[in-house]
């Protein structure tokens, strides 16, 4: 039996942490295409995200290819059987471009949030940027054009992407088995992190806490959290915050004592931290550069394992939490809302779990990782077709 044809993926950078899971996600239920992920450079999300790459030529050559789009290593790519070439996120599709028109393959560019509604990336300038450069003709020539939520296919038509050329699927997560034994904020034991992937000063007979993931950036909205937590003082339950960025040092300064900072984890742990939690906390903005979320694939993986989520009207959020019945929705960057939300939450254990019962039947229903890579794969054929 001959081996599939393949796809090929391009990443620039194989891959942040950040993103090594949703990345493997997407094709998981890959079986009639292989996918191949090229790029230029490796990052510590590599080994997590499961693959051998193609890195493209030394650094002579990746700027050539840059710069010029002189792809280096074309005969090997072609010795691949590509069909299609899939690049995540905008710039990535620029970058691209050149790939699938050497190889004479369809393009598809997935956006994912930052990457449709940064400012910087569209405001005209007097020296443009690669992905301004070249962005009339990816609209132009790319197949199609995968957005994650709504609210990103919304943004991309109103900066002047083709409406035929703009489809909606959004990031799935693995799902649990579909039995829990018990509620995710009564766990048994083993629902807890072990010592071994906990901080000794998290153990599993602290008081329930709520958990905060995401690099910390404005977007995140991690400030207006803890603002939230100020106004409800001793009543607060604790806070743990997994995830690195560059407002750390900024955020541990407005911190109280019960806000706890564990840095990176992976995803295992984050599952982990997951089952204790009261709630999971997505209060994210939109960040003065037009930074926003597109779908938050945390709120998704916390509603799998039955835990609510307090979050923001923000994004692609809305279109993953359902208000009142998989947790609260409050308006962004309003502390006062979100400490009332969380006040509510805290003070009903019966409403948690049965928000914890319902947002797992809807990622059942709707953000399963198998279903929604199969239908990428779908789309895929349809267009190297």
């Amino acid at each position: 039996m001959s081996a599939p044809p393949t796809v090929l993926v391009y990443r620039d950078r194989i891959v942040p942490p950040s993103e090594a899971q949703f990345m493997r996600r997407q094709y998981l239920g890959f079986t009639r295409l292989a996918p191949v992920w090229v790029g230029t450079r490796t990052d510590r999300g590599l080994e997590a995200l499961g693959v051998q790459p193609v890195i493209l030529g030394g650094p002579v050559a990746r700027a050539l290819f840059k710069l010029c789009g002189r792809v280096p290593g074309l005969e090997r790519l072609r010795g691949l059987n590509p069909r299609i070439v899939h690049a995540q996120f905008g710039r990535g599709g620029a970058l691209a471009l050149p790939i699938a028109r050497a190889l004479g393959v369809p393009l598809v560019v997935t956006f994912h949030g930052g990457d449709a509604t940064k400012q910087t990336h569209y405001r005209r300038r007097l020296i443009p940027t690669l992905y301004q450069r070249r962005l009339p003709a990816l609209q132009r020539e790319a197949a199609a054009f995968v957005c994650v939520s709504d609210f990103i296919r919304d943004t991309l038509l109103a900066r002047g992407f083709p409406a035929e050329k703009l489809v909606v699927l959004r990031n799935g997560v693995d799902l649990p088995p579909e039995d829990p034994a018990s509620p995710a904020t009564e766990g048994p034991p083993g629902a807890h992190p072990a010592s071994a992937d906990r901080p000794s000063d998290a153990a599993s007979s602290d008081p329930p806490y709520l958990l905060f993931v995401g690099r910390l950036v404005p977007k995140k909205g991690l400030g207006d959290l803890l603002a939230a937590l100020a106004r409800l003082g001793e009543a607060a339950p604790a806070l743990m915050v997994i995830g690195e960025g560059p407002e750390e040092a900024t955020l541990r300064a407005q911190a109280s004592d019960r806000v706890r900072f564990l840095g990176w984890q992976d995803n295992r742990a984050v599952r982990r931290w997951m089952r204790g939690a009261l709630a999971l906390c997505v209060p994210s903005v939109t960040a003065a550069s037009g930074d926003s979320e597109g779908l938050p694939t945390v709120a998704i993986e916390a509603m799998s394992e039955g835990v609510p989520v307090i979050g923001t009207r923000h994004a692609g959020i809305v279109e993953a939490v359902v208000d009142g019945e998989t947790g609260l929705l409050v308006p962004q960057a309003d502390p006062a809302a979100l400490a009332a939300a969380i006040a509510t939450l805290c003070a009903d254990p019966a409403r948690r779990h049965a928000m914890g019962a319902a947002g797992r039947r809807r990622v059942r229903a709707d953000f399963d990782a198998m279903t929604q890579s199969r239908k990428l794969e779908d789309l895929l054929l349809s267009l190297a077709r």
